[in-house]
């Protein structure tokens, strides 16, 4: 079978794997940059000139997968040949293209069913790194753990969260095969009487499965995170012995859209309370902690540069400031910065000199940077309940949110931080431009906003939340 692969980023870098590299035909980019270029000694073509080659499947390697799919029937490809990459389990079945699991801190041993005394639990994550689902997981496991479960941490990907946990004494099995297997095909996962399962990329996991064991599903994707879903595998899930949780009306409110009847309780993460342990900001020497120190108000957004995300909209609401209001503020844009949208705000804010994008930066700075600022923006046009919010919180740190992300819930606009409508830019405007009329008033709204931080997603709040779960299966 042959294939033209669309889109040549993180997860094309994540599934790639999955394909004999003479089975290839061709890559498809929409960025001129990339085109006509060779990427894993496979060319690069833009998807007008690749459609026209000698190909059997297209597959989607990206999350924009309905924009993407709209663009090549439009083209003119058959539907029938457009295919996600969570449709692989339909399209690799050689089991030659089986990947090696690999165990650490004893973890082949535990796995082995003859070992098996007592309840063990296995948490499931998409990966090990430091984004916001696999950080809400890897806190379960610590929690878990804590209160004497034997459990073991299981992901689709390697990365740094495995050292943290392996630190902590908890074994971790990384089977890349867990991206196109079924619960019955992943043999290892007997030894287990209990599965937590992180975020939707487990539904082809869940769809076939032993129903006598208990699964807690633990949803954290918007609605965004959905279209590349086959519905019909996803209604067909088994719901015996399946209890599912939400961190927030977001995510039920996406999985409602397509089984409306299912029941779905309520279970935010935890983010670990920094300042009991570290002093931050006093002895950091990095360039955007110490920038912060600043007579001017400080703006801090954090997340990777994309649409979703909606850097563009903070960006439009900056420009709409009046010039003097402007003048006197700083805005820090931290995070991946290499994106499509990353390089076009780059040249807008070439004429913006109070925006900065620092890049992609550590935990330990991001908190330093979080401690230094006056408020945190979230411009999302969605966002199921960012951990960058609540770790601002934590920090007593003023937030403005918008309505499309699930934290907002938990704001009451103007008392513990400020709301305003998604892709509003004068609305956005309008919030920066009180904050910094009203600077006084900030530490009042920050102090009144660690209350939510810790009523609902402090550690303490998490531990209770989920020992209840698992006190009651």
């Amino acid at each position: 079978m042959k294939f033209l692969l669309f889109g040549t980023g993180d997860c094309y870098e994540r599934y790639k794997k999955w394909f004999d590299i003479n089975d290839i035909v061709a890559l498809l980019d929409n960025s001129r940059e990339k085109q006509d270029t060779y990427i894993d000694g496979i060319i690069v073509m833009s998807p007008e000139k690749g459609i026209k080659q000698v190909y059997d499947e297209i597959v989607i390697m990206s999350f924009y997968v309905k924009e993407m799919r709209q663009q090549l029937i439009g083209l003119g490809v058959d539907e029938n040949k457009i295919n996600h990459f969570y449709d692989l389990h339909k399209l690799i079945r050689h089991k030659g293209m089986k990947r090696p699991v690999q165990y650490y801190q004893g973890g082949e041993e535990i796995i082995n069913p003859e070992n098996i005394s007592g309840r063990r639990i296995l948490l499931l994550s998409r990966d090990m790194m430091l984004g916001g689902p696999a950080i809400a997981l890897f806190y379960a496991a610590k929690t878990l753990a804590e209160h004497g479960h034997a459990i073991v941490f299981a992901s689709m990907e390697d990365g740094p969260l495995r050292e943290k946990l392996l630190e902590l004494g908890i074994p971790v099995v990384v089977d890349e095969n867990l991206q196109i297997e079924t619960m019955e095909e992943t043999g290892w996962t007997a030894a287990f009487s209990l599965f937590l399962c992180n975020t939707i990329n487990f539904y082809i996991f869940l769809s076939k499965r032993d129903v006598n064991i208990p699964v807690i599903w633990w949803l954290h994707d918007s609605s965004f995170f959905y279209d590349g879903v086959d519905k019909d595998i996803l209604r067909s899930i088994d719901r015996r012995n399946l209890k599912v949780y939400s961190v927030g009306p977001v995510p039920e409110a996406a999985i409602k859209e397509f089984m409306p009847d299912l029941s779905v309780g309520r279970l935010l993460y935890g983010v670990e309370d920094a300042l009991k342990s570290v002093r931050f900001g006093q002895n950091d020497t990095s360039v955007a902690a110490n920038a912060l120190h600043s007579p001017v108000a400080r703006f801090v957004t954090i997340g990777y540069i994309e649409r979703r995300k909606g850097q563009d909209i903070l960006i439009n609401a900056i420009q709409a400031l009046p010039d003097d209001i402007r003048q006197q503020a700083v805005f820090y844009m931290v995070g991946q910065n290499t994106s499509v949208m990353a390089k076009c705000i780059k040249k807008i804010i070439k004429n913006i000199p109070q925006v900065i994008m620092t890049g992609t930066v550590g935990r330990e700075e991001i908190n330093n940077i979080l401690e230094s600022a006056d408020v945190m923006i979230c411009p999302s046009r969605e966002d199921p309940m960012p951990t960058v919010a609540a770790e601002a919180m934590m920090h007593s740190l003023p937030c403005i949110i918008s309505d499309a992300a699930g934290t907002a819930d938990y704001i009451k606009d103007g008392v513990n931080g400020f709301i305003f409508q998604s892709e509003n830019v004068s609305g956005l405007a309008g919030k920066i431009k009180w904050c910094m009329e009203n600077r006084d008033e900030l530490p009042k709204v920050g102090i009144k906003s660690r209350y939510i931080y810790d009523n609902y997603f402090s550690m303490e709040a998490f531990e209770k939340a989920i020992t209840d779960i698992m006190d009651g299966i």
